[in-house]
């Protein structure tokens, strides 16, 4: 019962935490929060632009990508407690029910979607072993983001020398690891060539931002410009660390994820290699969520997502509560210092936006052909006729489905039909 009362109890404090506009987990929603709290846009408004940018993605994104790799990514959670809590006016009564509801909806994904899990396992066509294909692309294409960020923010010529030498790196750790050149003690030494790949085009990235510094001397700083809502941020720290420790202790125990990349890994046992993986998104993510919340003073529940990385890396449940929890308290300190770096390298705080972009753009690509792969597992030729046909109806349509989502509902989706059909006598699946 301990993963149940970890996610109720993340539920509840998330709610309420969005409910009084301390943190929530949205990048897209944080900037807005402040127009309802300094009286420019009513709570109702709020609400209904939470709904309309969250939900579609905890149902087309989130819950998907979970029953993919059977743990929790921590969109389908967190987007549904934003709802909740800014759904709910301020007040002793209204954020009481928002924190009630919110670990109503923990409990709710964590006993709901291990049922459609077990659902699945019975219908006469078993789609889960296929659908655990979605996540194969994920991986391997997650270390292209850093030269597409490159690209977008420098110039092409730099992405793809960038992409060149961490396609080379990659493949000297796979000989290197082949080889069995590196040991310790007389074991071999494997190291994850998409990691070290990932960490090249990083340090690329990091190189070409930081040669772009500012020229104004006079710089007023973001945090001499946001001072009130920075010391804001400061005076619900507790709050924050109680919420970075509960979602370190939950990600050790791998019940959720951070992200897609780490979740696909988890899923296959590489505990180490999602660690790095969700440290590197986390690196990458420091400018965007940094800038936000200096400007906000709204906050994210797992702060800049290191508390995730801390989980996994830590030897017990009792030390990742404790990192999860300091590990924020030293992002909230460091703010003031982050944006005097961020106003001195802009080229710094202009990398979070294309580091989003690069990594959506991957996202969809990875996601798409591993819903592809994943259908034509299930029902094969069917499959890729029906995530070609998914796809480009999808967009025909305007695209009311986000393209991340396009692969793994697609992938739900033929899986279903698949089990229509066998029930009709029209396929018979393969032994």
């Amino acid at each position: 019962m301990l993963e149940a009362v970890l996610l109720i109890a993340i539920g509840v404090l998330t709610a309420v935490m969005a409910n009084l506009g301390i943190a929530v987990f949205n990048d897209g929603i944080r900037p807005i929060v402040p127009e309802n709290l300094e009286g420019r846009m009513s709570r109702k408004e709020l609400g209904v632009t939470a709904f309309a940018m969250s939900f579609g993605l905890v149902i087309g994104f989130g819950i998907p990508i979970s029953i993919s790799g059977s743990i929790l990514l921590i969109h389908s959670i967190l987007l549904g407690t934003d709802i909740i809590g800014l759904a709910f006016k301020r007040g002793k009564f209204s954020t009481v029910i928002a924190g009630a509801l919110g670990g109503l909806y923990g409990a709710g994904i964590y006993f709901g979607l291990q049922a459609v899990v077990n659902a699945f396992k019975m219908l006469p066509l078993n789609f889960i072993d296929g659908f655990n294909k979605i996540g194969e692309p994920v991986v391997v294409s997650f270390m292209v983001f850093p030269a597409i960020a490159i690209a977008l923010q420098f110039t092409l010529k730099k992405g793809i020398l960038a992409f060149v030498v961490a396609a080379l790196a990659r493949q000297l750790i796979v000989f290197v690891n082949t080889e069995k050149l590196l040991s310790i003690n007389g074991s071999p030494l494997v190291l994850s060539p998409e990691g070290i790949a990932l960490i090249v085009g990083m340090v690329f990235l990091i190189a070409f931002a930081m040669r772009e510094k500012s020229e104004e001397q006079n710089l007023s700083t973001l945090a001499t410009l946001f001072t009130d809502r920075v010391l804001k941020i400061k005076k619900y720290a507790w709050v924050l660390m109680i919420s970075g420790a509960l979602i370190a202790a939950a990600t050790h125990l791998l019940l959720i994820a951070g992200d897609p990349i780490s979740l696909s890994l988890l899923a296959k046992g590489k505990v180490a290699e999602g660690g790095f993986a969700a440290l590197a998104k986390a690196i990458g993510f420091v400018p965007l969520i940094a800038s936000t919340a200096i400007a906000t003073g709204v906050y994210g529940p797992v702060g800049f997502t290191f508390v995730f990385a801390a989980g996994l890396f830590s030897p017990n449940i009792v030390v990742a509560i404790i990192a999860g929890a300091i590990i924020i308290f030293l992002e909230i300190q460091l703010l003031t210092q982050l944006a005097k770096l961020l106003d001195r390298y802009p080229g710094i705080r202009a990398s979070g936006e294309n580091i989003r972009t690069a990594m959506t753009r991957v996202l969809e690509v990875a996601l798409l052909v591993g819903g592809a792969n994943a259908a034509n597992a299930i029902v094969p030729g069917l499959g890729f006729f029906g995530i070609a046909g998914f796809y480009l109806l999808n967009e025909a349509a305007g695209r009311p489905i986000v393209r991340m989502a396009v692969g793994p509902i697609g992938a739900i989706a033929v899986g279903i039909l698949g089990n229509i059909l066998v029930l009709l006598g029209l396929y018979t699946p393969p032994q």
